[in-house]
């Protein structure tokens, strides 16, 4: 792990889950940790249930945009949180694999979508506290 340790969220349709969480993660590590969010199946764009809950907390995520999951995102992030991203996840030696289950926002109302946010936010305050105990530790 480099002394900015990166962290890929992956979902199928990168639309709501892994969004939300990177949107989190940037908004709370700042650039202390490289933040990169992707899909098996990317959907065409991000939910907007997932940016009108974010956007109640005062994160914007509205100019992003679902992309492709890829070998290489994979393989060069220190930590892989996967949302139920099926078996399109590809595995590699070295990396840190995480499984995160978590409802599926899709197709679902703001009211629904705010406890899925909530969590997220919780598991990613975990995940800050526990990647910069490891940087300081080295």
């Amino acid at each position: 792990m480099s002394d900015t340790p990166s962290v890929l969220f992956v979902c199928v349709h990168n639309a709501g889950r892994s969004q939300m969480a990177a949107g989190f993660l940037s908004h709370l590590a700042g650039d202390t940790i490289e933040v990169r969010s992707a899909g098996s199946a990317p959907a065409d764009s991000i939910n907007s249930a997932a940016v009108e809950a974010m956007a109640e907390l005062g994160i914007d995520i509205s100019a992003q945009s679902p992309k492709i999951l890829t070998p290489v995102a994979v393989e060069t992030s220190d930590v892989v949180i996967t949302m139920g991203c099926g078996d399109a996840c590809p595995v590699f030696p070295g990396v840190s694999y995480r499984d995160w289950a978590l409802p599926d926002p899709a197709g679902k109302g703001v009211e629904a979508v705010r406890p899925i946010r909530d969590e997220i936010k919780t598991r990613i305050e975990d995940l800050i506290a526990e990647l910069s105990q490891s940087v300081t530790a080295r």
